[in-house]
């Protein structure tokens, strides 16, 4: 079975939604060789995933995980798919740090980096939270404080059987475009940033069909993936079950468009000192993508009527110092949940 459906994926054929879920049963449970996923992985990226198959693929994922179900309806994530090449510091992170300082309440789903300088778990844990949480730890992490991290691999223990073949293949496969997919809190509300603007529809789409209520799913048409200040970005937008896709510039929402050096980093250290610089109030254009960022988590999440509200808000948390404050209430609480369950 595997060899023919291997053979009608590197034909260029589009795999069925229970085709999907099946080969990702079969990825999860270790019953396909190194050489067979690798296949797989390369054949769909060649084609290019359809929104069926990228269905399948998320519900096989989630039949596999430790799930639980959100603890608000409004719950977000900021989780995106990274693979985007242009090594930023860890925009989301810092984003949905802020947006919970606000009073979101943010269940951020990530890993560490496969195609990146820093994932949003090395910069966290530079940052000095402890990422390793169990599923009721989270839980209560996310009730005290309005923040947690979901370390992708203690809640997707089945991906070591695919993980170190993504490795080896080091480019961008559909689990980068997954990781958003398949947050173990169950959350309805997201904000994903995706590396290619030509995928924004298609993502709110796999996510409308996965249940998905709020969703901004965003590409920077200057290939970022998060909403870029370097010029328009591309939005795919769910809400009451219809897909509305536009653009948005930092003018739109009162910010000034600017050059991408200054977000750059070369690791997770200079990405957490990024953060850092960032919820210290210092001004410039990492200032200024966190702003953008956070200020569509606050819209997607209710708390803001628009993005250019949202970006508002955010502002306010940062130079009042409640997004710093969060942060030290995240690191501190992190290693009090745990040693309460020790």
């Amino acid at each position: 079975m595997i060899q023919d459906k291997l053979l009608k994926v590197l034909e260029g054929k589009d795999l069925s939604r229970n085709e999907a879920f099946t080969f990702m049963n079969l990825m999860m449970k270790g019953d396909m060789t190194p050489a067979q996923v690798a296949a797989l992985l390369t054949a769909l990226k060649m084609k290019g995933e359809t929104v069926e198959e990228l269905v399948g693929f998320a519900e096989g994922m989630r039949a596999h995980a430790r799930t639980l179900p959100p603890m608000h309806s409004n719950t977000v994530d900021t989780c995106g798919t990274g693979g985007d090449g242009k090594y930023t510091f860890n925009i989301s992170t810092a984003a949905a740090l802020v947006a919970s300082a606000a009073g979101a309440s943010v269940a951020k789903h990530g890993n560490r980096s496969v195609s990146s300088k820093s994932g949003s778990a090395d910069v966290l844990e530079q940052l000095g939270v402890n990422i390793y949480l169990s599923t009721e730890e989270a839980y209560d992490l996310l009730s005290e404080t309005g923040f947690c991290f979901l370390f992708a691999p203690l809640f997707h223990e089945s991906m070591r059987h695919v993980m170190p073949t993504r490795k080896e293949l080091g480019f961008r496969t559909c689990f980068n475009l997954l990781g958003p997919l398949v947050n173990p809190f169950q959350v309805k509300v997201q904000l994903v940033g995706v590396y290619d603007a030509s995928l924004t529809e298609t993502v709110a789409n796999v996510l409308a069909e996965l249940g998905s209520e709020r969703v901004l799913v965003v590409a920077g048409l200057d290939g970022l993936d998060e909403i870029s200040i370097a010029g328009p970005t591309r939005i795919s937008e769910l809400k009451d079950g219809k897909i509305q896709t536009y653009e948005l510039t930092p003018e739109d929402v009162q910010l000034t468009t600017r050059t991408h050096p200054a977000i750059y980093t070369r690791d997770a250290k200079e990405s957490a000192q990024q953060i850092h610089a960032v919820l210290d109030g210092v001004p410039g254009a990492a200032r200024d993508i966190v702003l953008f960022n956070a200020g569509a988590v606050l819209y997607v999440a209710g708390l803001a009527s628009n993005i250019k509200d949202g970006v508002k808000l955010a502002a306010d948390m940062i130079d009042s110092g409640k997004a710093k404050q969060k942060l030290n209430e995240v690191i501190h609480q992190s290693w009090e949940v745990k040693h309460a369950y020790s």
